[in-house]
């Protein structure tokens, strides 16, 4: 017999990267595997968020992960996340769609919808999501639950359709960082800037 991490099923990914440093891969701007807190800026822009938004995303973000990714390093006042250990930072309270490799764990994505989706077994409405957030909240996990509350409510905002729902390909989406490209694409041929 197998263990239970035999009869996980992961998404093939390339050897270069995890399915997680693909999605922070959208905030390094230069591409030199560090994101800075003015890269994470300039993302946040890039898919259309406003001044204030980014300047918090980019504080919370670089600030809360920088240390994580960076072990038995000097802390450093310009917060750069190492994106090659983007998986270090992986937080508590969270839907387990990444696993502490950065793979991406279908059967984990699909709980989403099979667990929390009650009124359109593809998409998640407010509440849905709220339910989703409290039922995978670690006791006492403060940091986990701010960290949860705050990416998944942006993204919320960010990418609802005009119905109120989150679409599942466009959580999907944002698992693998495909969602910001498409974002920045979407902005480009609506003609709205930063």
């Amino acid at each position: 017999m197998g263990s239970s991490e035999n009869s996980i099923q992961y998404e093939e990914v390339d050897t270069e990267q995890n399915v997680l440093q693909k999605h922070v891969m959208f905030f390094d701007r230069n591409n030199d595997g560090i994101v800075y807190p003015s890269e994470t800026f300039k993302g946040f822009r890039a898919i259309g968020c406003g001044i204030p938004l980014s300047t918090f995303a980019a504080l919370f973000i670089n600030v809360g992960l920088s240390g994580k990714t960076r072990p038995g390093k000097f802390p450093s006042l310009l917060f750069p996340i190492e994106v090659k250990n983007i998986q270090k930072a992986k937080h508590g309270s969270d839907s387990g769609v990444y696993d502490t490799e950065g793979r991406f764990v279908p059967s984990k994505f699909e709980e989403i919808f099979s667990k929390h989706a009650h009124n359109n077994s593809d998409a998640l409405t407010s509440d849905e999501l709220m339910g989703m957030l409290k039922a995978n909240r670690v006791p006492k996990d403060f940091g986990g639950w701010l960290a949860a509350y705050t990416e998944w409510k942006i993204l919320y905002v960010l990418c609802k359709d005009k119905n109120g729902l989150l679409q599942k390909d466009t959580i999907r989406a944002v698992y693998d960082g495909s969602l910001f490209e498409k974002m920045v694409k979407e902005k480009a041929s609506s003609g709205k800037h930063p």
